[in-house]
């Protein structure tokens, strides 16, 4: 059962908008949600009486702040998120405001649903004994689509997935309240309330590593579509040629600027199976024709889908993120120059950031899950 004695909407919007922009003052939270600074007053005391939030100058983290800023008490609860590969569970045990304050894996043999299921039970066990605090509940984040509401995975590629009721096994093996999420919407939450889009009215996450996702926010909701699939940008047809994508379609954008389509091309112009990721950026780094050329085709052609990005949503902000990031500049020039001739009108002036991320930031996507649940009042 958990702690947070949330009991309304007015408390739930409350807490929601100190988590995300604490510390903060009852006006500017009046402001934001809508409601009287009576309201607000209402709806923090119970927080404020059980050490959920905190006000003050425990609260104030520099000069200026408002009088009495409210700030959530991060460490008076705990939650747990893990990130499903095909090889490898990792997981994090983050406070209210997903830090990360511990961290736990275990490789796996397979994707087998029993072996993940007890890969990921090892991982919440081993981070719930190190938790100072009752954990609150249990995120995971796998690819492929999923149904969050249902706790159901209903197609995971990578994982050779099909309607697999995750949430339930997991929240039978451990005993604890269990999230299951679309790992790339999980990035998104994270962005949304502690991240890059936390101001921002609405943007896109685009994540380019082994595959290319994306995750929409308008608002205060993650876009999930009509039947739970959205924010393809990876399966959008712009590649100009007929290479095979991983979904058996021709043409997409991940079959040309994924990690691996990029590494196959190089692979490919070099007539050497053995090239690893590495090489290709040291090849690339080196002005090798091939392995420029094949970045440069990356390049555009992600530039290309970010531009159809912005035509058709209208994004604020599109941040780019993934475990090749650190890696954009070798491409980043035909990215812009693409999105440039692509974005019609005002649409070139939305900005594009760079988020890296680590496979740890994958799991406290999933962490960041239950948390947004808390603070929407949802059970999991």
């Amino acid at each position: 059962m958990r702690q947070l004695p949330l009991t309304s909407p007015a408390s739930h919007a409350v807490f929601r908008r100190i988590l995300s922009h604490g510390p903060t003052g009852r006006v500017d939270i009046a402001r934001a949600t809508g409601l009287s600074q009576a309201a607000v007053t209402k709806a923090v005391t119970p927080l404020l009486d059980a050490g959920f939030v905190v006000a003050g100058e425990a609260a104030a983290q520099a000069v200026g702040r408002p009088i009495s800023p409210l700030s959530v008490a991060a460490g008076r609860a705990h939650v747990i998120g893990v990130k499903v590969t095909s090889d490898h569970t990792y997981g994090v045990l983050t406070g209210l405001d997903a830090r990360i304050v511990a961290r736990a894996e275990r490789a796996l043999s397979s994707s087998n649903v029993t072996e993940v299921v007890a890969a990921v039970t090892a991982v919440v066990d081993e981070l719930r004994d190190s938790s100072p605090t009752p954990v609150e509940g249990v995120g995971v984040a796998v690819s492929g689509d999923v149904d969050r509401i249902g706790g159901v995975v209903r197609d995971s590629p990578l994982l050779r997935w099909h309607d697999i009721a995750l949430a339930d096994l997991i929240e039978n093996a451990t005993g604890l309240a269990a999230e299951v999420e679309n790992d790339v919407r999980a990035l998104t939450v994270t962005e949304q309330m502690f991240g890059a889009g936390r101001n921002a009215t609405s943007f896109a996450l685009v994540t380019i590593g082994a595959g290319i996702g994306c995750g929409l926010s308008f608002g205060e909701t993650i876009l999930t579509g009509a039947h739970g699939v959205s924010g393809e940008l990876g399966h959008i047809p712009l590649a100009d040629d007929d290479t095979l994508c991983s979904c058996g379609r021709t043409g997409c954008v991940e079959a040309v600027a994924s990690t691996d389509a990029v590494l196959s091309r190089i692979r490919a112009g070099h007539d050497d199976e053995n090239l690893t990721s590495a090489d290709a950026f040291r090849l690339a780094h080196a002005e090798d024709p091939i392995a420029r050329s094949a970045f440069e085709r990356a390049g555009e052609v992600i530039g290309s889908a970010l531009a159809t990005l912005a035509n058709l949503f209208g994004p604020e902000l599109i941040v780019i993120s993934g475990e090749n990031v650190t890696e954009y500049g070798l491409y980043e020039r035909c990215v812009r120059d693409a999105f440039a001739r692509h974005a019609f009108g005002a649409a070139q002036n939305c900005e594009i950031v760079l988020r890296p991320h680590v496979f740890d930031d994958w799991a406290r996507g999933a962490a960041t899950c239950v948390i947004e649940s808390i603070a929407r009042g949802r059970s999991t």
